[in-house]
């Protein structure tokens, strides 16, 4: 989900601060993942519109767009060469609100499994938006960078520590999710939303200074649209890879109760061939939880999902790989949230299998 959000002289700083400040007033509550809302994502019907919105088009709309909100979400885990494993999630939102140029935001974690550490970094700065058209993804802050065309995606970040230099190559098709790749949140408005839920990865990881090969395999979100957040609340959202080729998507929306008021759930097979699962299928049990040293927010630790849908029945055990994996986040996108690398056992219509996937917890707090 939700899968929301870096010579002048000194009065310029002054003002860029405050329209900072504004910017991110009116956008953090969206980052990062889905909005918060007590909409059933229903397949988009236009409500006041003088014609349909287009559909997604390749590789035109894998760039920037001139809408309120926008992201470009990677997750995913490589080994390096000695079979050190590692996560790794990196993300650049661009928020765009009145005449103001877009603010664009970054997050970057690795999650060091076979060390047991986690780190991460952030960034914002205001930039004009790209009028080029160019098809393909082409975004960046400094030298965090993401390009990429028809699934074919370079990445690059660095904080301390750490830096990447990744190449990505989706293995199937992306998929639209509620079958167009265009959902509402009623009067929140609407949202383009595809994935490339499964994209090999290879390239080069500095380790504390030492070059490292590795290769994995991601899962990539994008999403942009007209849409705002309503109300409070947060998602628990799931990315799971599983060794048979199949990959999960679930989302389960909640209200500032933490009832579940939203769910959703898609279904990408080894052929690409995708399908949304009913809400009702879908059940998730907690197993765990984690208090986190650093705020104080009691977050969810491991879970039990079932779906039982005559086309797909799963039963997965989803364990963390490391129990901090938080971001405290709120110089750039003002928030704080939990995601991290996690891994899968289960059985998928009687068969064993395992699989990796990443967690993402939002709107938790003390």
């Amino acid at each position: 989900m939700q899968r929301i959000t870096q010579g002048r002289r000194t009065w310029k700083l002054v003002v860029l601060s405050g329209l900072l400040g504004l910017m991110l007033a009116l956008s953090s509550c969206t980052f990062p993942g889905m909005v918060s809302t007590n909409a059933q994502l229903p397949a988009y019907v236009p409500v006041g519109e003088q014609k349909p919105l287009p559909p997604v088009q390749f590789p035109q709309d894998e760039g920037s767009h001139n809408n309120l909100t926008e992201w470009w979400y990677y997750t995913g885990h490589f080994n390096g060469q000695d079979g050190h494993r590692y996560g790794f999630e990196f993300v650049i939102f661009q928020v765009s609100r009145s005449d103001l140029p877009p603010l664009f935001a970054s997050h970057f974690a690795i999650s060091d499994i076979t060390r047991g550490q986690f780190a991460y970094d952030q960034r914002n700065v205001m930039l004009p938006l790209d009028n080029s058209k160019q098809a393909g993804i082409n975004v960046g802050i400094g030298d965090w960078r993401i390009q990429g065309r028809n699934g074919h995606d370079h990445l690059e970040a660095s904080m301390k520590d750490y830096a990447i230099k990744l190449d990505l190559n989706g293995v199937k098709a992306p998929t639209l999710h509620d079958g167009k790749g265009l959902i509402t949140y009623g009067l929140a408005g609407y949202s383009y939303y595809y994935s490339r839920t499964r994209m090999q990865v290879s390239g080069q990881l500095l380790d504390h200074g030492q070059p490292v090969q590795v290769s994995g395999q991601a899962w990539m979100d994008h999403q942009w649209g007209n849409f705002l957040t309503l109300g409070s609340g947060g998602w628990d959202w799931y990315s799971m890879q599983l060794s048979n080729g199949g990959d999960i998507m679930i989302y389960f929306i909640r209200d500032a109760t933490g009832k579940v008021i939203s769910t959703y759930a898609g279904y990408t097979d080894d052929k690409g061939q995708s399908i949304v699962i009913p809400q009702s299928a879908i059940q998730n049990e907690v197993l765990d939880h984690w208090l986190s040293p650093h705020t104080g927010i009691n977050y969810p630790s491991g879970w039990r999902v079932s779906i039982n849908d005559p086309r797909l029945k799963v039963n997965l055990t989803v364990m963390p790989q490391l129990k901090d994996q938080e971001l405290v986040v709120t110089k750039s996108t003002g928030n704080v949230y939990w995601e991290g690398a996690v891994d899968i056992q289960g059985q998928q219509n009687g068969q064993t299998l395992s699989g990796q996937g990443y967690v993402e917890l939002t709107g938790y707090t003390k």
